[in-house]
Order: structure tokens, then sequence, then C-alpha cells
């Protein structure tokens, strides 16, 4: 059965029109990926969690900073393998330079039976929407055309 997560798309106005906070995942496997890596800092869902609790929960573990503010849903995606993805908007601005990633173990190098701690996140950057569609995981895009859909219409009607 797939897994459920849930995640916010934090972003804000700039002179560079509006730019977007994604995050890339930290370990040996993503050392080297850039294009097609990047993700909205998100986690699963635990049983019964509401799913804004849970991204709340989950940009705080990634970013080591408390999400402040109303959050505007936008939607659900479902990724490449098949996780199911609340996501949520949050206009606001961060300090990239004060990430702190809590830690997760994973099993290094891969078939070794052997756990190793990586930060779950390596790194936070903001980024324009024109190259953020570059950065994102794939099935995370429509989540920046909903956003950017809101940003010239107003409304945060969903088509999912």
């Amino acid at each position: 059965m797939a897994t459920t997560s849930a995640g916010i798309l934090m972003y804000h106005h700039s002179d560079a029109g509006l730019v977007v906070l994604l995050v890339h995942p930290g370990g040996p496997f993503w050392r080297n990926r850039d294009l097609g890596a990047w993700s909205i800092p998100k986690g699963e869902l635990g049983d019964g969690e509401d799913p804004e609790a849970a991204a709340r929960r989950e940009f705080a573990e990634e970013l080591g900073i408390d999400a402040q503010g109303p959050l505007q849903p936008l939607g659900q995606v479902r990724q490449r393998a098949g996780k199911l993805v609340y996501a949520y908007a949050l206009e606001g601005d961060l300090d990239v330079g004060r990430v702190r990633s809590n830690e997760i173990a994973i099993e290094g190098p891969p078939r070794s039976g052997r756990t190793i701690q990586v930060p779950e996140i390596d790194r936070a950057a903001w980024f324009a929407l024109p190259v953020a569609r570059h950065k994102i995981l794939a099935g995370q895009q429509p989540l920046l055309d909903r956003l950017e859909r809101f940003r010239t219409s107003g409304s945060w009607s969903v088509d999912e």
C-alpha cells in the first residue's frame, strides 16, 4: 500500500517574481542529484494524523523552524512511486542559512545491513518558479502550477 505524506510549499514575492522554498534530500543516494531531486518539506502521516498537523510537524523537523501562519490547501498529488502527498501553501520568508534538519537512519551502503545517520535534508533554497519547475520532483510539479494559478486568479480553488 502506498504511503501518504503531507508538506508545505512556502512562497513569497521577490525581485525575481514568485519564489518557492524547496529542500534537497540528504544521504549518499541524493548527494550528486539536482534536477528533479528537490521537494517541498514533507513527511509521512502517522495513523489518524491530520494532514495539516503532519505538514507543520514535518516542516519543523526538516527545517528546524516552525511554520507560522495560515495554510492554504493545494490539494493532493501522487508521486511516481505511488506516494500520495497532501500539500499546503504558506506565504513567508525563511533564512535558509538557519535551517537545521533532523537526522534519519538509513541502510548504508545499500544491502549492507549497516545503519547510518544522515540529515533528512542537506540543504534548502529559494527558487523562482521557472527554475523550481526543473528542480522539483516531477510528481510535485502540479503544486507549482496550482500556486501560480492562485497568484493569477486570487482563488485557492484546487482542481485535482
